[in-house]
């Protein structure tokens, strides 16, 4: 039986003020020369185990990681609305989930990727890319979107830790359906990428669906990708600020200052009128605290969220609707 550490978050210290900006870089500065090997430890203390579990590869530990992963280190864009930007380099993403935080594809899937490989996990990396919008053509692996798969035990795993809402535990890569929790997925050959696998989303997902190619990639693929989606003013992750954290049972998202959940009884949302409220949500729900940040630096954080949402409530046509009200898909790229 795994041996369970209480869930906690250690302090982080991202932040908009040079100061803190400047105590975060040396932070990356001091890992970025440190073994990669030597976050093993840390890292597994982060997801809540004990030191000597998840040391042989195995299917069973594999999942095991896997859920841990997504219920303790959530899916988020925060860094960009701190003003603080980040790349793709692994020994960056590890050191911000080590103090607490997360991020998106890049960021999450390749410090996952990092620490099976030290593990000792065949891993491999490739390059999807998200399918919005059911309605659309499939954009096929454009490279919005890193994949994992790893071969263990005689049978290849897609694995990804990086989507938000979608997978609990890694599934095998054969066509078919795969419950989990509340949600379904499908995997299936890709029609639009030769060779390739297509990703189905649950229905109630975020997106549609992911085609992503077994040809490998390396993380240096994606940064491009990455620099587009954290600057350009049309990407979502730039227009909102967002985040998400996987459950056995559902998921939780705040989408500007919406927050939703979605499990086996449907989805509920509600909408965050005050500062106090959000904070206090982006902690308790996703563990997100940023108690470094004082109430000055708060407020502004508040109100560039708020006011990008008023601009999302005056260009829609059913206000009413939440971001994540059924039938609804949200865009993104990963």
């Amino acid at each position: 039986m795994l041996q369970r550490h209480p869930r906690r978050f250690p302090r982080n210290h991202a932040t908009v003020e040079p100061l803190a900006t400047i105590r975060h870089l040396q932070w990356v500065e001091v890992y970025s020369v440190m073994p990669l090997d030597s976050f093993v430890d840390p890292y597994l203390l982060r997801l809540g185990f004990a030191l000597d579990e998840h040391r042989r590869p195995s299917v069973a530990r594999l999942r095991a990681l896997h859920r841990a992963h997504v219920e303790r280190v959530p899916w988020e864009t925060l860094e960009i609305h701190l003003g603080r930007p980040t790349t793709v380099a692994p020994h960056e993403s590890i050191a911000r989930i080590l103090q607490g935080r997360g991020g998106y594809c890049f960021h999450l899937n390749g410090a996952f990727a990092t620490l099976l490989t030290a593990l000792g996990y065949d891993v491999s990396l490739h390059r999807g890319g998200v399918h919005s919008d059911p309605g659309s053509q499939p954009p096929g692996a454009t490279g919005g979107h890193l994949v994992l798969t790893v071969d263990c035990e005689g049978q290849t795993w897609v694995v990804d830790v990086g989507f938000g809402d979608a997978l609990y535990e890694p599934i095998p890569l054969r066509a078919g359906s795969f419950p989990q929790g509340p949600f379904t997925y499908r995997l299936r050959p890709s029609q639009v990428e030769p060779g390739g696998w297509r990703f189905d989303h649950d229905e109630r997902g975020a997106f549609a669906g992911m085609d992503f190619t077994l040809a490998p990639a390396v993380l240096t693929d994606f940064a491009e990708c990455h620099t587009v989606m954290s600057t350009s003013p049309d990407s979502q992750f730039v227009r909102t600020a967002s985040a998400m954290r996987r459950r056995a049972n559902g998921v939780d998202q705040l989408r500007g200052c919406v927050l939703s959940s979605t499990d086996g009884n449907g989805r509920t949302h509600r909408e965050l009128s005050t500062a106090d409220e959000w904070f206090r949500v982006l902690a308790g729900t996703f563990g997100i605290t940023l108690h470094e940040m004082d109430a000055e630096e708060r407020i502004a954080l508040w109100e560039k969220v708020r006011a990008a949402h008023a601009v999302w409530r005056a260009t829609r046509a059913e206000p009413s609707r939440s971001p994540a009200s059924p039938g609804r898909r949200q865009r993104r790229s990963s």
